[in-house]
């Protein structure tokens, strides 16, 4: 059980750096631009809460564990990949099907940075379990 924790912290802490970089640093402007009017004044922490322990929870069981257990980087990567890519197109697709003013360009960016965002962190993932 310990192990599993640590695993999960690993992933936890893998995401976030990467995605930290991403949307503190690079987008920050991109996103305020495409859907600054649809942003609330304050975070729900809960729902974000909510959502990171999911997702990261749903990475480690269908991609990384079963990739640590075959013990292939390119696996992990792959599948990471497919896993962010399933999960933000529904999300970006869904909102630009049903929200008035969803930004195409914004769908597109975010899809691809879902993509990114969790192929990498599925492999900075393992390669850091690796080392223990």
């Amino acid at each position: 059980m310990l192990i599993l924790l640590r695993n999960f912290l690993i992933t936890l802490v893998s995401f976030f750096a990467v995605d930290i970089l991403w949307l503190g640093l690079v987008a920050r402007t991109f996103y305020r631009n495409q859907i600054g009017f649809l942003l609330a004044p304050r975070t729900n922490w809960l729902a974000a809460g909510l959502f990171y322990l999911f997702y990261l929870v749903g990475l480690s069981y269908f991609v990384l564990y079963p990739a640590l257990a075959q013990g292939s980087w390119q696996a992990v990567l792959l599948n990471g990949c497919i896993f962010g890519f399933m999960a933000y197109m529904t999300y970006d697709l869904t909102n630009l099907a049903t929200l008035k003013d969803w930004p195409a360009l914004l769908a597109v960016v975010d899809i691809a940075w879902g993509t990114v965002l969790t192929g990498v962190t599925a492999l900075l993932s393992y390669w850091v379990i690796g080392l223990f």
